[in-house]
């Protein structure tokens, strides 16, 4: 082994000595501090203050090995070995600032150091030291252990026994308290025990109070702000009681034939609602499916969660509706799933056979899970959404009673520009497994759903059907539509539905024009967007960017149409993206129209007559509150110096308010704990402020103001007065 590493390892097991000469030194400290923790505040304080301290000895214990540094490892190679000749300091210093004869120096300390025995530097055990602490520290903590369960008299009563008088006692205390919380079973939740008479549990926890008070009252019960009461028991030197925890509420001790308590303030229970399953479709992706030809089977998943666990058995609703029209019939089966997973995550998945089921072209298959929390005794159920498997009917090979045939028809909504998107990624990545022909019949067919939407959006900006001027008419069919109108007019709905809706409807199919009238022939191909006014409700920048949108709609459409997808993606996004930009136009304008202002009355005009003409010197009626509850409490917590403002609060009226309006306040304990503690304390400024606090989300929003009329100048004055004067004469 090398020098180097001799001596790293002799300067490793030094440190290592003197951090746990420090930690002996200092753990047995950490006990006592921990014996003082649960001697008088339980077993789960405890704990923590005892990992603390052992935290806080290796800290303590590190930072004192920290201080053997080089200088220190230079000293003690000196000390420890003769034959370094007082040069260790050679062997840490660079070679950059040696003689030589430093270096022929340090390499004879080297060689000595590889043929030596290995330097032992650790530093002697503190054994004085640690069995002194460890004997302190185990008196102290024998001291907490055996230390009287009930403490010593208040400096009061000591002084009276010095005295020769008996004083009584002003206040009753706590001498000792415990809260034991049981949480139900089904929460799978440990029971606990509280140091204070707050806590926090689940509804349903089973609680369990344990107190002993000095001097010792005749009777002691818990009284809730809602009026519910809870008689303690006393069972030797402690008073118990029960108590199943429902509902959130506050409460204080009561005690009768006993001086009133030291701590008079209110406690606090919250109780933690138990949240209804939530479920999730994991598969298949969309609500409604469409079945594919020779599909057999039809594979649902679900995925439920819940704060406390979910039952490991649901029902899985499935329901076969068949037949069309007012012939439908509904045949519903249950079937029973058993989860995987965790407790509180489970997942359910089934396959379903179609052929089983009786699925055929025409029908709907519903599927709906049904699941069950763990709560006890009465589970919560929650329900997923309803998923729809559908087998479209071939409405192209149907006939009448007319023998005519059925026209398959669009349906009565078009795409959006994002499902367009979404359509053409679907083709790119189904590319491989389609053959050329059919790769380009369905890049066709989403080229047409792309120009639908183009011909949509460019009515917005005064366009026709095509954009293109009709033929002149003919007296074959004057009337005659293009297909393109006839197959925009089919597709009235639109899916972004945040687009500026036109409510001008292009009614081409109403009669036939007669040729050669003028009204006749403006009112066929005339078209209300060509007049500027009429042309959109727009604004010029939201013009010009839907009007890049259609470009860009027109080009995705061209290489949809010619079979390139992947050309026309980023037209596509384009589109996208300037249609969002319209959907967010924040101003519209509308067309010029004269103001419709009611008739003048001309045989009023010069005739002084004043008659159902408000008068100017008319005061404003009060408004009246829409609380006045609320109102009145908020007027008697004013802080007008030397008011006794607490005096004017109504409390009745105001527990009458919160009983009825407790859904409205964000935390009614603590606005109940407001108003209890300026009850009991009317003079209490910051109780007030606390009450003031709690009321002011609650107010309701105050009416815009009238602002006072400005009196004018002088001689605005002498006009008014003079007006005035006339009037009332």
């Amino acid at each position: 082994m090398s020098a180097a590493n001799l001596l790293q390892h002799a300067w490793q097991q030094a440190r290592t000595r003197r951090a746990l000469d420090a930690i002996a030194c200092v753990l047995p400290w950490a006990l006592v501090a921990s014996t003082v923790a649960w001697r008088w505040h339980g077993v789960v304080l405890a704990s923590t203050v005892f990992v603390v301290g052992v935290v806080a000895a290796i800290a303590f214990g590190v930072q004192r090995a920290r201080k053997l540094d080089t200088r220190w490892l230079v000293q003690r190679l000196d000390a420890a070995r003769a034959d370094m000749e007082d040069s260790a300091d050679l062997l840490f210093a660079p070679d950059a600032g040696l003689t030589t004869l430093e270096r022929l120096q340090r390499e004879r300390l080297q060689t000595r150091l590889r043929h030596g025995a290995a330097p032992d530097l650790r530093p002697r055990w503190s054994l004085r030291a640690i069995v002194l602490s460890a004997a302190l520290a185990m008196l102290a903590a024998a001291a907490v252990v055996f230390w009287p369960a009930r403490p010593a008299q208040m400096f009061d009563d000591v002084v009276a026994q010095l005295s020769g008088e008996a004083a009584a006692p002003t206040h009753t205390r706590i001498v000792e308290q415990n809260l034991r919380v049981t949480p139900p079973a089904y929460t799978r939740q440990g029971a606990r025990d509280e140091p204070t008479l707050d806590t926090r549990a689940p509804q349903g926890t089973r609680l369990q109070w344990a107190l002993r008070l000095a001097p010792q009252p005749a009777a002691a019960e818990l009284v809730f702000h809602d009026g519910r009461r809870v008689a303690l028991r006393r069972d030797g030197e402690t008073w118990r009681g029960d108590h199943v925890l429902t509902r959130s509420a506050l409460y204080r001790l009561v005690l009768r034939d006993a001086p009133p308590l030291r701590e008079a303030r209110p406690h606090r229970l919250d109780a933690i609602a138990d949240r209804p399953p939530q479920v999730r479709v994991i598969e298949p992706d969309r609500s409604l499916s469409l079945a594919t030809p020779g599909q057999k089977g039809w594979p649902v998943v679900f995925e439920a969660s819940d704060d406390f666990g979910v039952a490991p058995v649901a029902r899985l609703r499935v329901t076969l509706a068949q037949g069309s029209g007012e012939n439908i019939t509904f045949r519903d089966q249950i079937v029973t799933l058993r989860a995987t997973g965790g407790a509180t995550v489970k997942r359910f998945a089934h396959h379903l056979d179609l052929g089983a089921l009786g699925f055929a072209v025409g029908d709907d298959l519903i599927a709906q899970l049904e699941v069950e929390d763990n709560r006890t005794p009465s589970p919560q159920t929650a329900r997923s959404a309803s998923l729809i498997l559908r087998w479209p009917s071939e409405l192209g090979t149907e006939t009448s009673d007319l023998e005519g045939m059925v026209r398959k028809v669009m349906p009565a909504y078009f795409r959006s520009q994002r499902q367009i998107i979404i359509d053409a990624e679907a083709l790119l990545k189904d590319k491989r497994r389609l053959d050329a022909d059919e790769y380009l019949r369905r890049s066709d067919a989403i080229g047409v759903d792309q120009r639908l939407l183009r011909l949509r959006y460019g009515q917005f900006l005064g366009e026709e059907a095509e954009g293109e001027p009709k033929p002149p008419p003919t007296s074959d069919d004057v009337s005659a539509v293009t297909e393109s109108d006839t197959e925009a007019a089919g597709h009235a709905h639109a899916d972004e539905s945040s687009a500026p809706q036109d409510d001008h409807v292009h009614d081409d199919a109403k009669g036939t024009a007669t040729f050669g009238q003028e009204g006749a022939v403006l009112e066929e191909y005339g078209h209300t967007h060509d007049h500027a006014e009429a042309a959109t409700l727009l604004d010029p920048e939201t013009r010009a960017t839907l009007k890049l949108a259609l470009d860009a709609m027109w080009q995705s459409e061209g290489h949809l149409r010619q079979g390139h997808p992947e050309q026309a993606l980023p037209y596509a996004y384009t589109a996208l993206k300037h249609i969002k930009q319209v959907q967010q136009a924040t101003r519209i304008y509308l067309a010029r129209v004269g103001p419709e202002l009611p008739p003048i009355d001309e045989t009023r005009r010069m005739s002084g007559d004043r008659a159902g003409i408000a008068r100017r010197d008319d005061a404003l009626a009060r408004a009246t509150p829409p609380d006045p509850t609320l109102d009145a409490l908020w007027r008697a917590l004013d802080d007008t110096p030397g008011r006794e403002a607490a005096a004017e609060v109504d409390f009745a009226a105001l527990e009458r308010w919160l009983r009825t309006n407790e859904s409205r306040v964000p935390d009614p304990l603590s606005f109940i704990a407001a108003v209890d503690a300026l009850r009991a304390q009317p003079a209490c400024v910051a109780c007030r402020h606390e009450l003031r606090a709690q009321l002011w989300p609650l107010l309701p929003r105050p009416p815009a103001a009238v602002p006072r009329r400005d009196a004018g100048d002088a001689d605005g004055r002498r006009y008014l007065d003079a007006l005035r004067r006339e009037t009332t004469r």
